[in-house]
């Protein structure tokens, strides 16, 4: 889902990547990664809820400090800082649930209008919600606020399917790689390039949460029993592969654009 546009400078100092296939490959990694992770550390690896979520935000923090100073997109901070989010993310709403008794319904729809808000002070501010400008400090801030919105809100709607509403891990999967085609298909059919894509990075995260937990999850519980540890390991390899083919590119584009 992405649009295309003129090349320009301000596109050149864009602080966040171009939404093509690569991109959306690493997304949905990346938010397999989340609720991966975020199991192995608190469970698996016995950290616990309240320090897994210290130490992650701590991370978090210094890696969004980190890419807020960088002066246009570069991947392995960007992709750190959305693992970093996923992973968050996933905490905020185990806090919520697990920690606090929220129900699924009521974190979901919190999360909806949480991120509501934040869409429309953003559009408000700067008339567009566009991926393809974020070359500001307030546009990357607004940027952020959203995606770490999302990942919440994702993780609460993926739970809310495949728990709450009995889905199930398979067809919580199935059913939201459905609605991510149909995006898709409306995006191709001449939709909206701004709405299809932030549809579509909401969809991706209940996807990924879905098919984190249908790898990991024993098979009497209706998983495929593949452990959180080897699925993160797994996914969290390919990630890198894919940043480090991207962090080249952007390398090699940058050295041409210097030399002109």
């Amino acid at each position: 889902m992405n649009t295309l546009t003129t090349p320009s400078t301000s596109n050149w100092l864009n602080k966040v990547p171009e939404a093509t296939l690569s991109f959306w490959i690493i997304k949905i990694m990346c938010t397999t990664v989340g609720e991966t992770g975020a199991d192995f550390l608190a469970v698996n690896a016995g950290f616990g809820q309240n320090i897994t979520r210290a130490v992650m935000s701590v991370l978090l923090a210094a890696a969004l400090f980190m890419q807020l100073r960088t002066r246009r997109y570069t991947p392995w901070v960007y992709w750190l800082t959305v693992v970093l989010v996923s992973v968050v993310g996933t905490l905020i709403t185990d806090l919520l649930t697990d920690g606090l008794g929220v129900s699924l319904y009521a974190s979901t729809a919190a999360f909806s209008i949480v991120l509501a808000g934040i869409f429309a002070v953003w559009f408000w501010v700067e008339r567009t919600l566009s991926i393809h400008e974020i070359f500001t400090r307030r546009r990357e801030l607004f940027y952020w606020s959203a995606i770490l919105c999302t990942f919440a809100l994702g993780t609460a709607a993926g739970d809310l399917a495949t728990e709450a509403l009995g889905l199930g891990f398979t067809w919580g999967a199935v059913s939201f790689g459905t609605l991510i085609a149909i995006t898709y298909a409306a995006w191709r059919v001449g939709g909206n390039a701004v709405l299809t894509f932030w549809i579509g990075y909401i969809l991706t995260r209940p996807f990924g949460a879905s098919l984190g937990d249908l790898l990991t999850q024993a098979k009497a519980n209706g998983g495929l029993g593949m452990g959180a540890m080897w699925t993160s390991a797994l996914f969290l390899t390919v990630i890198v592969m894919l940043v480090v083919v991207a962090q080249f590119s952007v390398d090699d584009r940058t050295s041409t654009q210097a030399i002109k």
